[in-house]
């Protein structure tokens, strides 16, 4: 069990397994925390022989290569800011974040190199491979020295560098490990991008622990069956669009088995997700969860509790103050609907260069915190009940606001998902003379069950929360890192 140290240290120290226990299980075989900390250093050189100023952004930019596991902690070491970029962005997102962060040095391979055509800002060195240098050791650096930056999807615009400290990283590792009961025994399967931060703090937390990692890329969901079996993995993150293909695949009763964590963000599980989840995979805790790039993770849900509460996200991790807050800036009571904001030292640095939006999400904690300084004003409405579980309601920008009721979508599409005529659905408003807006569904599937599923939801919402239209899609869009894509879906249909 990893102990709840609240010191935090320079993120290059997290590799903390037995020197021959193994850390990284790939295709190529496996590598020891001796070899992984060797490798490091040895990158961890190379990169200070490029000899940049300190502080300078590297930015990666590759599918999930050791080099590309490597990096967070190797330019943490060699005193840099490390940038990753998700490698399904296209050429015009990867030249925004490379002229955006100012990187000085873009590690890429040669297909993605091809498309960016010239549009590698001046002063960016472009290297398709990495060498070794002489070792470095490991990093003095003060913890809240700046250590990464993650850009968010973009899905609501360009995509903006949320600044990581080392003690955000460290923190962040540490209360992961500690709550998800990691043990040098367990094997992770690392399918999340690892421009992620629930995908990166993978790597992060399953090192802490001692444990080992198994990055994968994939095309398919049987490719992730197939690594399961594989690797041996005890331990699967996923957000909700890909729980849904998941339980779509062919699962050998014995791989099923195999899997003892199943792990959940970037998105709510419905009640019908959970049952699925609990059916498919008897052996797993599943733990649900909430979380925010702007302060890493948020609250998480005891496993114990999901088969009663499928709809809760939980309580606040260790290290983090979750506080549920009025318009006016006092706290909310039992069961009244107010914004998540989240205080303590996961909370990030800020927008890298956006003072403006810096100030806009990021405020003084609340009177009422325990924790002072600044807080993440999330921008999502909660529930907290009377037994301390919140509850996600939605964004505030998300709302439906019908016929002078206020309905969530996260309520809306948990209904339409329900009766399992469809597996996902997206809930909108749309512009509406007489309602205001009218709710639109756009659902996965051929429309062939929509009579059915209509006459369900008539049996079991009030008039207000019928959709007003339904749009029927073999698939719905995704964003970079796997979530539905809400946005896109509204600038085209609402």
């Amino acid at each position: 069990m990893v102990p709840l140290d609240p010191v935090p240290l320079p993120i290059d120290h997290v590799l903390r397994g037995a020197p021959d226990a193994a850390a990284l299980v790939d295709r190529a075989g496996v590598l020891t925390f001796a070899a992984a900390e060797e490798t490091v250093a040895r990158l961890a050189g190379w990169l200070a022989a490029r000899r940049l100023d300190p502080g300078a952004r590297v930015a990666t930019w590759l599918p999930k290569t050791r080099a590309a596991c490597w990096m967070p902690l190797a330019a943490a070491r060699a005193g840099l800011v490390h940038v990753p970029i998700n490698p399904s962005l296209k050429r015009a997102q990867v030249a925004h974040i490379l002229a955006d962060s100012g990187a000085a040095l873009l590690l890429t391979h040669a297909p993605r190199a091809a498309t960016l055509e010239g549009d590698v800002p001046a002063g960016c060195a472009l290297h398709l491979d990495v060498g070794e240098g002489d070792a470095l050791p490991r990093s003095a650096a003060d913890p809240d020295a700046l250590a990464a930056l993650l850009y968010t999807s973009g899905s609501t615009g360009r995509p903006k560098g949320v600044m990581l400290s080392h003690a955000n990283l460290w923190l962040g590792a540490i209360s992961v490990a500690a709550y998800l009961a990691l043990t040098p025994a367990d094997r992770v399967l690392g399918v999340l991008p690892l421009s992620f931060d629930y995908g990166q703090n993978q790597l992060l937390s399953t090192w802490a622990a001692g444990a080992s990692v198994a990055p994968l890329d994939y095309l398919t969901p049987r490719d992730v069956v197939k690594a399961v079996e594989r690797v041996g993995a005890t331990t699967l993150a996923g957000v909700p669009p890909l729980w849904v293909q998941l339980l779509e695949a062919d699962w050998p009763e014995a791989t099923a088995a195999r899997l003892t964590r199943l792990t959940n963000s970037g998105g709510a599980l419905t009640p019908a997700l959970v049952r699925g989840l609990r059916a498919r995979f008897p052996a797993a805790r599943l733990h649900a969860m909430y979380g925010l790039t702007e302060a890493f993770r948020s609250t998480q849900l005891d496993p114990a509790l999901i088969d009663d509460h499928p709809e809760s996200i939980g309580r606040a991790i260790p290290f983090a103050e979750v506080l549920v807050v009025r318009p006016d800036g006092t706290r909310a009571a039992a069961d009244e609907p107010g914004e998540l904001v989240h205080a303590g030292p996961l909370v990030a640095q800020g927008y890298w260069r956006d003072p403006e939006r810096t100030a806009a999400r990021f405020r003084p904690a609340p009177a009422f915190a325990r924790s002072g300084g600044t807080a993440v004003w999330s921008g999502d409405t909660v529930v907290e009940g009377a037994d301390g579980l919140l509850r996600f309601v939605a964004r505030a920008d998300e709302m439906i606001k019908t016929a002078g009721n206020r309905v969530s979508p996260q309520e809306m599409e948990e209904a339409v998902t329900a009766g399992g005529e469809t597996s996902e659905a997206v809930a909108l408003g749309v512009a509406d003379a007489r309602l205001g807006q009218a709710i639109l569904v756009v659902a996965r599937g051929d429309g062939s069950v929509e009579a059915a599923l209509r006459e369900r939801l008539k049996r079991e919402l009030p008039g207000f929360m019928q959709p007003a239209r339904i749009v029927w899609r073999a698939e719905l869009p995704r964003t970079a890192n796997g979530k539905l894509d809400r946005a896109a879906l509204r600038e085209e249909l609402a």
